[in-house]
């Protein structure tokens, strides 16, 4: 008995492993959807090419690289499935041969969320393609220079580590395209270089800013007495550092421009202490320097921005990026601004040949202008949006709420088109009070109320008024304090949760629980401090030059905060500086539960679980302190004891950094769980993990919510992302041995939603029933019955057989009608299959027996169907509804019905209609011969005229505008009654019969004929 024991547990043990292995396989077929919002994120990256004016590059700080071959138009994503970040520090096309490009990852904007560098890349092929060419470890990169003669001779310029010491920093150069690597300038393992710039007439003579730049989560500290300006002649062998008129005190950030117009002009815009920060200007290579502006754009936010660029032809025509983006006409002495489609500007790249044509970056996107910045291309085709959390409603279609990075409000778009709209996906975003930090959290049972955050600023926004009323805890300005001094420490993203068991019940966080139920009228204070609060962390951000105190660097707040969905007063918060707390009884008291791991970290995200009220999992995050290690860990016991899910070992890398985990709330110990560099699940409550790729871009995942059985999510830099219908991948583990499965679906949603599609925007599946199915390998004869509660099969599809026609779904001018496209083909593969039935019948009758009774027909009504499929001689069933639009309020599940009825009449009749048609033509075809033979009888022409008088009482002539005859009459009926759910009108139903007796008139004409 013990050995037939130990052979079950050892075969279940292979069973598994076989399953783990084939795990990913299954994992991708699944499809994520894009849901907008489709408005640009940060770039701060951009190049041209010069021959080639309509071409450009963008690289965005959570989006990869894109590109556009005319003028911004139109944006395509060339680095995913190549990179293995999205952050993109700097991009350098070979303009020789432009199809050479360099990118170098890692922005320089040093933001708290700036996600790491990992390498240059290279491509040959105009990006195409790309080949990872080394330097993983230097974090952020600031700048890639290619030598204007060679390109194989680059150089970069390395920030380093944004988060703590390394020697990966410095000036690299390769002289065989990348292939090996020199680090040419090292200055120290916490200096890095923010920019390089080559002389264009001499590429041996470099330029290097060299800059101390460290984020820790409560500081950015930016500048030291060892930065500063750096010289090569001899193409980075030997350096020296340049200080003829250059700041004598500390010096941060550092960034050059040089105009191939004058190469003897150098301009250096530094951050600097003892009011020394601005613009300066050499006139002889970097020899001397003259202090030429102390505008304070400048150097706004040093850390952020620092960008300066000169006119190809004209050395005094200077353009600073900054808070606003500026001009100079004099060599920087004076400056105007220029307006753009977006604040926080980061980079601008000018066409040499055309000096009107430039692209240029900012927290909004990329945006080009061909007459010098008069008028610009839009940011509103860039799904590069960076969001901080998501939230949804309970309406349908569900919305998605967020803030977006570098928007004055947060936003919400929708998961399907609520309703016709004509200019595109982009009249669906909305604001919903709050700002770019968010959260926005809809009110359950009224989404038109939603509660909205802005650095610690709670507001009650009203959807139906556009108004927000305003209830800041504490009331005060958290701007410029340092944090100690402050009442109420809000972090810029304070969360704001909702109890599930009690929507009037509002939690808000500082380092206290506030809780209010009269939507923010009134708050208690419902905890002590439950953050670390360690006084040596309690600074003013921002040192030792520019202070930046916006609460972004806030520390020792309460990050993140849920209630146990199963058992109400039992509440989770953890804190960003580590602690995590539990209170049982609804804040009375509670206990620190914080797990034993290392000090200091984000504790991004908190999970009770949804099936078992002692159970509950947190997501920490250490990066900000140089610790890119994932940290998941799970309890069982309230917090008594902790388990550590994420080894670096068990699937997700030791070099991801975990921002949110979420546990399945049907499937207890599926766990999804969301890093720097996408998605990843478990299917044994975190004992292994798998990356769950598929056709999701590699950005941060930064939240995640389950959702009428979707799995919906937000992230730093691609917006919105949807998996419909979680149900068959909870069904995964249960397949087992078995050759055919077919999953359970959820309700079928009979609606009539629809969207233009556009380039990168949001995906909008038509209405139909997910038909998720498992095949061990591919069957023959696969077939797949839709059968109503009638038994009638109203639909049966064939797997590598006679393929459904296409349907044209352009707009019927005449009725304004556009049909819905057809299913697709029954896919027959080995693993797991996606089929979705657009809820119609079978097409009607055709005189080509391979398109006759497919396609579409009208549209089912509501009730029970059954899903039957055949392989072989297994037939497999299950059921699943039709259900109406929830939304739908005038009509009835019998006014579908009788709508279903006449419509099949309607088709049936048409049917006749077509059949009759084809005899007709079969005749005429037969009496044109007899018409071409020598001495026809006379009777014959006699006849095809009556035959095609006929023929023409059925058949629409060809023409312009002709009057349509019956067949098309017949179509233009069934048509109106398949635009809306609605019970057929009277009209319908006598139309109809006049159809039909017109058909007979025609019908009896021609039998009388023979």
């Amino acid at each position: 008995m013990l050995k037939k024991l130990l052979t079950t547990v050892f075969l279940l043990s292979l069973s598994f492993l076989a399953f783990s292995q084939d795990l990913t396989a299954l994992l991708n077929s699944y499809k994520f959807r894009n849901v907008g919002p489709l408005r640009g994120g940060r770039v701060t990256a951009v190049a041209g090419v010069a021959s080639k004016p309509s071409l450009f590059y963008m690289g965005a700080t959570g989006g990869g690289v894109w590109k556009t071959d005319d003028y911004g138009i139109t944006w395509e994503n060339i680095s995913d499935g190549y990179f293995s970040t999205p952050s993109i520090g700097a991009i350098s096309v070979y303009q020789k041969q432009p199809e050479i490009i360099y990118v170098g990852t890692g922005s320089d904007g040093l933001r708290s969320n700036v996600i790491t560098g990992k390498g240059v890349y290279k491509s040959t092929d105009e990006g195409k393609t790309w080949e990872f060419i080394g330097l993983k470890e230097t974090g952020q990169i600031g700048s890639v220079e290619i030598h204007p003669e060679n390109p194989d001779v680059v150089y970069v310029a390395a920030i380093g580590n944004a988060f703590g010491k390394n020697e990966e920093r410095g000036v690299f150069k390769t002289i065989d395209g990348g292939k090996t690597w020199d680090k040419v300038f090292y200055h120290s393992d916490s200096v890095g270089v923010s920019d390089l710039e080559l002389a264009p007439d001499d590429p041996n003579t470099i330029y290097a800013g060299a800059w101390r730049g460290e984020r820790k989560p409560w500081t950015i500290t930016s500048g030291s007495s060892e930065g500063g300006v750096y010289k090569s002649t001899d193409g980075g062998e030997t350096w020296n550092k340049l200080t003829n008129g250059l700041p004598t005190g500390l010096t941060g950030k550092i960034d050059f421009a040089v105009s191939a117009a004058d190469p003897e002009v150098v301009y250096a815009n530094i951050e600097a202490s003892d009011d020394q920060g601005g613009l300066y200007r050499s006139a002889d290579r970097g020899e001397n320097w003259e202090f030429v502006s102390d505008n304070a754009n400048l150097t706004n936010r040093p850390f952020y921005y620092t960008n300066i660029y000169a006119n190809p032809k004209d050395a005094n025509t200077v353009y600073n990026n900054s808070l606003r983006f500026l001009r100079s006409f004099d060599g920087g002495k004076t400056w105007k601004s220029i307006s753009t489609p977006h604040g926080d500007n980061h980079d601008i790249w000018i066409n040499p040949n055309d000096t009107t044509v430039w692209i240029q970056a900012n927290d909004g996107g990329a945006n080009i202008t061909l007459n010098s910045g008069k008028s610009w291309s839009t940011q509103f085709n860039q799904p590069t949006a960076e969001l901080y959390t998501v939230e949804v409603d309970d309406q349908y279609p569900y919305w998605l709420y967020a803030g977006q990075q570098d928007n004055y409000s947060a936003i919400a778009v929708p998961s399907m088109p609520p309703l016709s709209v004509q200019s595109g996906s982009n009249a669906y975003i909305i604001n919903v009070g709050g700002c770019e930090t968010g959260p926005a959290v809809p009110k359950p049972g009224n989404p038109n109320i939603v509660y909205s955050n802005c650095k610690g600023r709670f507001g009650v926004f009203d959807k139906t008024s556009g108004q927000e009323l305003q209830y800041y805890v504490g009331a005060s300005n958290i701007y410029g304090h340092n944090p100690k001094d402050l009442k109420f420490r809000f972090q810029r993203v304070a969360p704001i949760h909702l109890s599930l068991h009690n929507p009037d019940v509002i939690y808000h966080t500082s380092q206290y629980v506030h809780k209010t139920t009269d939507d923010g009228k009134t708050w208690e204070i419902i905890s002590p401090d439950l953050t670390a609060f360690d006084p040596e962390r309690q600074v003013v951000p921002g040192s030792p030059i520019t202070r930046d105190v916006t609460g972004e660097e806030y520390y020792s707040t309460i990050y993140a905060i849920r209630e146990s969905p199963i058992q109400e007063g039992l509440i989770w918060v953890g804190a960003n500086d580590g602690p995590v707390h539990v209170t049982k009884d609804g804040g009375k008291t509670w206990e620190n539960v914080t797990p034993t791991m290392p000090e200091g970290g984000r504790v991004d995200a908190v999970e009770p679980s949804p099936h078992d009220p002692a159970k509950a999992y947190v997501s920490v995050l250490r990066y900000l302190l140089g610790d890119d290690k994932p940290y998941i860990y799970k309890t069982e016991d309230y917090g008594q004891t902790w388990t550590l899910l994420t080894s670096g070992s068990n699937g997700i890398p030791e070099d991801y950094p975990t921002l949110v985990m979420r546990e399945d709330p049907v499937k207890e110990g599926i766990l999804y769980a969301g890093t720097q560099f996408g998605l990843f699940i478990s299917m044994n409550d975190g004992e292994t993990w798998t990356a769950f790729e598929s056709n999701l871009p590699v950005t941060p995942i930064t939240d995640i919510k389950i959702h009428q059985d979707d799995l919906v999510m937000s992230t730093m830099g691609r917006g919105f992302w949807i998996l419909d219908n979680l149900i068959s991948l909870r069904g995964i583990t249960s397949i087992g041995s078995q050759k055919v499965v077919l999953f359970d679906t959820k309700p079928a949603i009979r609606n009539f939603l629809s969207a233009r599609s556009e380039t990168n925007g949001p995906e909008y599946p038509r209405a139909a029933a997910n038909l998720d199915f498992y095949l061990s390998e591919k069957q023959e004869d696969l077939r797949l019955e839709i059968v109503n509660e009638k038994g009638q099969v109203v639909h049966t599809y064939v797997a590598d057989g006679l393929k459904e026609p296409e349907v044209d779904t352009t707009r019927n001018m005449s009725t304004e009608f556009s049909e819905a496209p057809a299913s697709k083909g029954l896919p027959n593969k080995a693993g797991m299959n996606h089929f979705n039935w657009n809820l119609r019948h079978k097409g009607g009758w055709d005189k080509d027996p391979k398109k006759a009774y497919t396609g579409n027909g009208p549209l089912v009504s509501t009730g029970t169907y059954k899903a039957r499929l055949i392989a072989g001689d297994e037939v497999l069933e299950k059921e699943f509804n039709v259900v109406l639009d929830p939304r739908v309020k005038l009509v009835s599940d019998a006014d579908v019905a009788e709508q279903e009825e006449l419509a099949l009449q309607i088709q049936a009749f048409r049917d006749e209609v077509d059949q009759l048609i084809a005899q007709i033509e079969k005749e005429q075809k037969d009496l044109k011969l007899s018409l071409e033979k020598e001495s026809p009888a006379k009777n014959i022409a006699v006849r095809k005229s009556q035959l095609d008088s006929i023929y023409y009482k059925l058949e629409t002539p060809e023409g312009t505008y002709m009057q349509p005859m019956l067949k098309d009459q017949a179509r233009y009926l069934g048509s109106m009654l398949g635009r809306a759910d609605q019970k057929p009108g009277q009209d319908a139903y006598e139309r109809f019969e006049e159809l039909k007796q017109k058909f007979n008139e025609i019908k009896s004409q021609f039998e009388g004929m023979k």
